[in-house]
């Protein structure tokens, strides 16, 4: 086990390398700059004293070779576009707490809501909780999430005064934010959790409903276990493994934020500056967030083939990996 893991880290340093590779090319390659004369109006001394300063102005392939240099120091460079120019590390430092708290009340709401729904969904399969559950799963999975922002924003929002947006724009740096329990999450969190919602409630009903029908089941009722003990020991052990598939990859998401949600309800985390840093060209900004969330899908995928041993005894892990 610890040779595979070591084996996936040493993996995954290469995939964050090809991911800084490819990203960094294709971002030099779009026209335009941070600085350039059309977007900050900057006049063609000042344009490039500030190139000759963050190094723009020399050859694309040394910029790279720089980077990746400065990367393995962990010096991610400064921000063009953040006023004052803070350091990209301090920035995700700053605003990141705030969409980590935001996420984990969503994983928390949205895994164990969906969870509950996708089990009693089975047990009740063709009664009307079951068309109750399908049909709000498809509803959360079609349905846009700043549609719903707008929607309960508008409802409860601005005429009931529950998650007043204003709060979160006016309030200072973390942790100076919201308490854990304020009417802030509200809105957001139930947001945020209502298409992982879905996609957990639709997975788990289609889990724990084939576990059910296997003969494994028939006869562990047929030795008299009571239907505890069988969700316990049989269903549930054998109906996660295609459940965390599909279910554990949406934490990545959920922690590092959305551009929608984050800006409809003014809270100053980190997924608003994964789409503002494109439009400003900000290079650095870019590099750093694609590189924390290519970060946090391969130990996401990690820790999920590591869960398949733990959960099932039939799955190994080999020389060659899971088996």
């Amino acid at each position: 086990m610890t040779g595979y893991i070591i084996r996936r880290l040493i993996a995954l340093f290469f995939v964050l390398f090809a991911v800084a590779t490819v990203v960094f090319f294709l971002m030099n390659a779009v026209p335009g700059g941070p600085f350039s004369l059309g977007e900050r109006g900057y006049d063609a001394v000042a344009l490039a004293n500030l190139q000759r300063k963050y190094g723009l102005d020399i050859p694309v392939f040394q910029r790279y070779i720089n980077y990746l240099i400065s990367v393995l120091h962990l010096d991610f460079g400064y921000s063009f576009a953040v006023p004052g120019q803070p350091t990209v590390i301090s920035v995700i430092l700053r605003t990141w707490p705030v969409t980590l708290q935001v996420g984990v009340y969503t994983i928390v709401v949205s895994f164990g809501i969906g969870l509950i729904m996708g089990i009693v969904a089975a047990y009740r399969r063709n009664s009307w909780i079951d068309n109750l559950v399908t049909f709000t799963a498809t509803l959360g999975i079609t349905l846009p999430n700043f549609i719903v922002a707008s929607l309960l924003l508008l409802i409860f929002g601005y005429q009931n005064g529950w998650g007043d947006p204003k709060k979160w724009i006016i309030a200072p740096l973390w942790p100076n934010g919201p308490a854990l329990l304020s009417w802030d999450y509200f809105l957001p969190v139930i947001t945020y959790a209502l298409a992982p919602l879905a996609l957990v409630a639709r997975y788990t009903r289609s889990s724990v409903a084939d576990a059910l029908g296997a003969d494994y089941i028939r006869t562990a009722r047929a030795k008299g276990l009571s239907e505890r003990a069988i969700m316990v020991r049989h269903v549930m052990r054998n109906a996660l493994i295609p459940m965390i598939t599909v279910l554990l990859p949406q934490i990545p998401n959920l922690l590092t934020g959305s551009i929608f949600i984050e800006v409809v309800f003014g809270i100053p985390g980190l997924g608003k500056f994964f789409v503002t840093s494109i439009f400003s060209h900000d290079y650095p900004m870019i590099m750093g967030l694609v590189l924390l969330i290519a970060f946090f899908w391969g130990i996401t995928y990690l820790i999920t083939d590591i869960l398949y041993t733990l959960i099932d005894p039939r799955v190994r892990i080999s020389g060659s990996g899971i088996s």
